[in-house]
């Protein structure tokens, strides 16, 4: 049984859109970092905190499959009502319809027609970033030697990023990961700026 605090933490968890689609998505299957990142199009700093907070709330839990990918799952079916009722006594009455309430429902209609516009943008956006990937991973097949080359220089995508915090994304052995991004900067598709690292052209061109 959750005590008043726990409840008001899972409460503010919840209030956080980001951290209601990753749920969402993890309602269907388990899904590993990278996977989440991608489907998001979140950062990888900040899809990492989320999933840190949540773990921490023992909301989601995690396995590592035999390539080392760590898998997050939901450890509890999450189900939110809402309610609200008049309190008895309170002398209150229910308020009359107002005269205005056909414009808010053309309002409400435009609104809705709106966000699914978005929807339907965000959904060809995702399918472009896939291709776009998919192109990348084919034009740089002699150079990109493994899927988790990929994913580092898909994680640098987003953002520049630390050692350290590469190292949370891939959620590998950190020896590993460096090698990994060692390779990258070797082979002159990353490069590293002050204490961070990036793809090597992005800064020119954006």
């Amino acid at each position: 049984m959750l005590d008043s605090d726990e409840y008001s933490r899972i409460l503010d968890i919840l209030g956080n859109r980001n951290r209601r689609r990753i749920i969402s998505l993890l309602q269907q299957k388990p899904c590993f970092v990278t996977e989440l990142s991608e489907r998001l199009t979140l950062s990888p700093k900040a899809l990492i905190e989320h999933l840190a907070l949540m773990e921490e709330m023992e909301i989601l839990g995690s396995y590592q499959d035999e390539r080392r990918r760590k898998y997050y799952y939901l450890t509890r079916d999450i189900s939110v009502r809402v309610s609200f009722d008049e309190r008895e006594g309170s002398g209150r009455t229910r308020a009359p319809q107002m005269p205005g309430w056909q414009s808010t429902l053309v309002m409400l209609r435009r609104m809705m027609r709106a966000r699914e516009d978005l929807i339907t943008n965000l959904e060809q956006l995702d399918r472009d970033i896939h291709l776009k990937a998919g192109d990348l991973a084919r034009q740089g097949s002699d150079l990109i030697s493994s899927e988790e080359e990929m994913d580092i220089i898909l994680a640098l995508s987003h953002y520049d990023l630390s050692l350290g915090e590469i190292q949370d994304f891939m959620d590998m052995r950190p020896d590993f990961v460096e090698m990994l991004v060692a390779g990258l900067v070797e082979k002159g598709i990353v490069e590293k700026k002050g204490a961070r690292y990036r793809l090597r052209g992005i800064g020119a061109a954006e």
